[in-house]
């Protein structure tokens, strides 16, 4: 008779399972081997930082030359505050669905949910997976570039090109790209956060450096005296600025962290935005002291003369081009996971061991195919940036400032007539026009350089 009822042990199984999450009901290949959830806060802040505070910001002396000093510092901080506060909100949209029972560890789950399934199909997902690649291959180009003015001051009449120093890059890649998944990198992220520090350090020691000898150009702060001229580079400032400031995987990196989650996010942003704040305002601000309005796209190559003389010791440049490239490899392989996590979650199975040969053999394949594509493309389109420019435009901007407060209404519903109610419509309107202006500059820019574009051209 004992067999024809349920032990009680077994009624409250069944009552567990019927409370599983329906993302843990289905084993997802993506979610076990790529997003493991077995992080601390200390750890999601190595993540932040190196998704954040990578080498776009040497570029940020460049839109101040668009902008001047005080627009300049005013987007610089208010980029800081709104992004700060974005991330916050989609972190805390995140803790409150884990305490539901239904933890999202992707952008495009939390779409799914949020706003309804198309728009995580056909939305949120190919967007988000256009601007991760998309930093995957300038990434690999901009390393590229850093080991071809090695190469240059070391050996001036060199000549090899360009495309064979992305190859270079592109290989050493290969071998990251292989690292199983992203709480995996948490001392690599370590690393580049301390990397960051030590080129920002570099480039804005130089800057000073320079800036203070009679080497430096006369330094000249006004603005371009065509209007047309002006008014793009404004927007294409601002645009520079906004993608500095891009993340667009904080549901990935929220989903390294072992359960509870609640706070610990809160924690890794503050590790993230103190060296931010540190690194982004001290390039910045000591760049454009130096150089003005001559402030190149990437301020190491203001430490050279129009006639390629090091204006600084030609070790120090050696050796802040190899911080730079290092840490471009990790931010590489940051943004690689998104890409790793569907590539895991199509060909790997979930039943199988992670290191089992039915799972390693398609993961070394499918990733080695995803290094290659995009070491190929960026060998192929040096100009790549002008494109990525198109890419920030319309996805960093939507997923880093307008849907993390469109998710936070949506999810917690202030009233409307709350001052966050309102603060996040406004940070939604004002940036939705700004990635549609934005994207106007960057396709007009691409015009203007298309004359000068051509396939694996050595520039």
């Amino acid at each position: 008779m004992a067999n024809l009822y349920p032990s009680s042990k077994a009624v409250h199984e069944e009552e567990d399972l019927n409370h599983v999450p329906p993302q843990e009901k289905e084993l997802d290949a993506g979610a076990l081997f790529v997003l493991k959830s077995k992080g601390s806060w200390i750890h999601s802040g190595y993540h932040l930082t190196t998704s954040i505070v990578a080498p776009a910001l040497l570029s940020l002396p460049y839109a101040f030359a668009s902008l001047g000093w005080a627009s300049g510092i005013m987007c610089l901080v208010v980029g800081a505050v709104v992004t700060f506060y974005s991330y916050n909100l989609i972190s805390l949209v995140l803790e409150h669905h884990a305490e539901l029972g239904h933890r999202h560890l992707r952008f495009r789950d939390m779409a799914h949910d949020i706003l309804g399934p198309r728009w995580g199909r056909y939305y949120v997902g190919p967007v988000q997976f256009l601007v991760c690649y998309g930093a995957v291959v300038g990434s690999t180009l901009l390393g590229g570039q850093c080991m071809k003015a090695i190469y240059l001051l070391s050996n001036p009449g060199g000549s090899m090109k360009l495309y064979e120093f992305v190859i270079i890059f592109g290989s050493f890649m290969l071998i990251l790209a292989q690292i199983p998944s992203f709480h995996s990198l948490r001392h690599i992220n370590l690393v580049s956060l301390v990397l960051s520090l030590a080129y920002s350090a570099c480039a804005t020691a130089g800057s000073i450096y320079i800036g203070s000898s009679s080497k430096g150009p006369e330094k000249d702060y006004s603005l371009s005296a065509n209007t047309e001229t002006r008014v793009f580079g404004i927007f294409n400032a601002i645009a520079i600025i906004a993608t500095t400031f891009g993340n667009g995987i904080i549901p990935e990196i929220q989903a390294t962290l072992a359960p509870p989650v609640k706070g610990k996010m809160f924690k890794g942003l503050c590790v993230c935005y103190a060296v931010l704040i540190v690194t982004f305002f001290c390039v910045a601000i000591s760049g454009y002291w130096a150089f003005g309005n001559q402030s190149e796209g990437l301020i190491l190559s203001n430490f050279l003369d129009q006639d390629g003389n090091a204006l600084v010791p030609k070790g120090f440049i050696l050796i802040t081009n190899l911080f730079t490239i290092l840490q471009l490899s990790a931010v590489s392989v940051v943004y690689l996971q998104p890409t790793n996590e569907v590539l895991e979650r199509t060909f790997a199975d979930p039943q199988s061991s992670e290191f089992s040969t039915r799972n390693v053999i398609p993961r070394l394949i499918s990733r080695s195919l995803s290094v290659i594509i995009a070491t190929t493309i960026a060998a192929m389109l040096p100009f790549f940036g002008d494109i990525n420019a198109v890419i920030g435009a319309f996805g960093f901007l939507p997923l880093d400032f307008v849907l993390p407060v469109v998710f936070y209404n949506l999810t917690f519903k202030p009233s409307k007539r709350s001052p966050i109610f309102w603060l996040n419509v406004s940070i939604a309107a004002v940036f939705s026009a700004m990635g549609v202006i934005a994207a106007v500059a960057a396709v007009r820019q691409i015009s203007l350089d298309a004359k000068t574009f051509r396939l694996f051209a050595n520039v």
